[in-house]
């Protein structure tokens, strides 16, 4: 049986908006106002968390300060959660294309950065929790990604062979993850991380879900 991972921020759904916005509720917070846009900072919140708070900081008389971001994450973590779903919507085609690999017989799984609590409840709200066999997130497990652990344990989950599989991400770390991993890699083109995704060397770039389908079956063969 073939199983198809998938992250989540920037790869399933795009959760930018939600995720500057909790950032930018902390900065208010510090009596900063609002240090990151939701547009031109889009890419860094797909990195996650600590990253929008050290960018945030870096434009701001606070030093970056690794403590400061280690004291305002949880607060992030508490707003993000609070407005998780206001502005987040699947990337078009993910639900069409998701549907048409389980049909063929996939497993479908997601390995994700993000808090396991946060994912479940976003993959929830949005209502498209169900195609999934497994969720794998950031507290999970001791490792996250890039360690390889996350990605064959998600396999493993949704009762696949890692050797049938592969990684569909938008970040360095999903491909590092990938080659640690020894599957192969497709990287997204359609997120604010094209021009970091195009400068790596994945087996597949996928420009729109139309086009998964058809990119599973290259990537794993039946």
């Amino acid at each position: 049986m073939r199983t198809a991972v998938f992250d989540l921020d920037g790869t399933l759904a795009d959760t930018s908006a939600d995720l500057i916005a909790a950032a930018n509720a902390c900065f208010r917070a510090m009596g900063a106002g609002d240090l990151l846009d939701p547009v031109a900072d889009a890419a860094t919140a797909f990195h996650g968390g600590r990253a929008m708070l050290r960018l945030g900081l870096s434009r701001h008389a606070l030093a970056a300060a690794e403590g400061e971001v280690d004291r305002w994450y949880p607060r992030l973590l508490e707003e993000y959660e609070t407005g998780i779903d206001r502005h987040t919507r699947l990337f078009p085609g993910a639900e069409a294309a998701l549907a048409a690999l389980a049909a063929d017989g996939w497993r479908l799984a997601i390995c994700t950065n993000k808090p396991e609590a946060l994912a479940e409840t976003l993959m929830t709200r949005l209502g498209f929790r169900a195609p999934f066999a497994s969720l794998i997130g950031a507290d999970t497990l001791p490792v996250r990604k890039p360690d390889p652990l996350p990605y064959t344990e998600a396999v493993r989950r949704a009762g696949g062979d890692p050797a049938r599989s592969f990684l569909l991400g938008d970040t360095r770390t999903d491909h590092d993850t990938a080659r640690a991993a020894g599957v192969p890699v497709a990287l997204v083109t359609f997120g604010p991380n094209r021009a970091e995704v195009e400068a790596l060397t994945p087996d597949a770039f996928l420009s729109h879900y139309d086009d998964l389908p058809a990119l599973a079956d290259r990537l794993v063969a039946r």
